[in-house]
């Protein structure tokens, strides 16, 4: 890997908002605007959303778990949540139900705890895991107003507090890319290269941040470093699965990382070579860095995302490699891997400060393999802001 070592980010230079994420202050100034849009009580069943506005982090399953913000903020759980959910929730409430599906469904039990009209993100909990049941408005005899759109626009702006921990997301993903470079030779396979960054990455990560680290779903969740498949003629393939390959020289890759901190997320992906780059790959390696910088010298407040789609597809275009297109220029990210808007000639949304891009434009031969470097932005009044930090260039990116 050109001798690449993982340097482990300086915590000193962090400069996190505070240990714990979001600050309280900043997540009650959020409930007030919910509740000043909705004029009712609102109800909140998605787990991105319940994060959001209060903190608080659950396993989303088929056991609904809801939150309802009023002039107290209500928790109602399955009743093996109560303990955790009162000693890390922070909620002025928390009720309670036996079990799902129970002799009485958990929705009929949550209308008792409601009185009068509400609005929600959606008419019931979600149709996760098996999960069946009526919905809000069934269960309450009123209509409910849904506010699904209008918090996905709160969601489209970050805070300054919502971007450092982006910011320390993408220090992590590239401690974790600097090992799984280092890790991926001709003769090793995708799933060594991947569990041992993985492995490594996340136990620096803990050690780092600290035991006052929350956001965790499960005991090895933390920095993620691997290919999903995308190797050799594979890496053509946008969205491809993992096979365990065994990594050759003359092999195209494209990595993917994540580590989220505290639910936020940053990605940082790259294009790469395992061994002398021919002629070809070059080719297509430069047009990935370039067809990158045109999205990044493009976007800035004032244009729409469409723009900056638009202009990434020129370039595509003038230089004759449109068939080697194949998704959009990139995303929102934030609390959710994938959030609106999209940098995407279908969407119109203007591109305001605060709002939080992938720029990812790739190009793919069949065949052959593709190249894809990722990196995470923020949107600044005249510009953006890098938040992921890993070379671009193909020497450096050559095993």
């Amino acid at each position: 890997m050109g001798g690449a070592e993982a340097l482990h980010p300086d915590r000193a230079a962090a400069e996190l908002t505070q240990a714990t994420g979001i600050p309280a202050a900043e997540l009650e100034t959020r409930r007030q605007g919910l509740l000043e849009h909705a004029g009712t009580p609102v109800v909140l069943f998605d787990h991105a959303y319940i994060q959001y506005y209060t903190g608080f982090s659950f396993l989303s399953n088929e056991r609904p778990v809801v939150v309802v913000v009023d002039d107290e903020v209500t928790a109602f759980v399955p009743e093996f949540e109560v303990a955790r959910t009162e000693e890390e929730g922070h909620f002025d409430r928390v009720e309670s139900y036996p079990e799902y599906p129970g002799p009485e469904h958990p929705m009929r039990l949550l209308a008792r705890l409601l009185d009068g009209p509400v609005a929600a993100d959606q008419d019931g909990y979600p149709g996760i895991l098996g999960y069946e049941g009526p919905p809000l408005s069934e269960v309450t005899g009123l209509p409910v107003e849904t506010l699904q759109p209008w918090i996905e626009q709160q969601l489209r702006r970050k805070s300054p507090a919502e971007v450092e921990l982006i910011r320390e997301s993408g220090r992590w993903c590239a401690y974790a890319h600097r090992l799984l470079q280092q890790y991926s030779i001709a003769g090793a396979t995708e799933a060594e290269a991947s569990l041992r960054a993985g492995h490594e990455a996340t136990l620096a990560m803990l050690e780092a941040l600290g035991p006052d680290y929350a956001g965790q779903l499960g005991s090895q969740d933390g920095a993620t470093a691997g290919y999903r498949g995308q190797i050799g003629r594979r890496s053509a393939w946008a969205h491809a699965v993992a096979h365990n390959i065994r990594f050759e020289s003359g092999d195209m890759l494209v990595s993917e990382t994540a580590a989220p901190v505290w639910g936020y997320n940053a990605e940082l992906e790259r294009g790469m070579v395992v061994g002398e780059p021919t002629d070809e790959q070059r080719r297509l390696f430069e047009h990935t860095v370039a067809a990158q910088q045109v999205a990044f010298d493009a976007l800035r407040p004032g244009v729409t995302c469409a723009d900056v789609d638009r202009a990434v597809l020129d370039y595509f275009d003038e230089n004759g490699i449109r068939d080697l297109w194949r998704q959009h220029t990139g995303h929102g990210i934030g609390l959710r891997n994938h959030e609106a808007p999209f940098l995407d000639v279908g969407d119109d949304t203007p591109v305001e400060p605060g709002m939080v891009f992938t720029i990812e434009p790739g190009v793919y031969q069949e065949g052959l393999g593709g190249f894809r470097h990722s990196d995470t932005v923020v949107v600044t009044d005249d510009g953006i802001e890098l938040l992921t930090h890993y070379p671009r260039d193909l020497e450096s990116l050559t095993t």
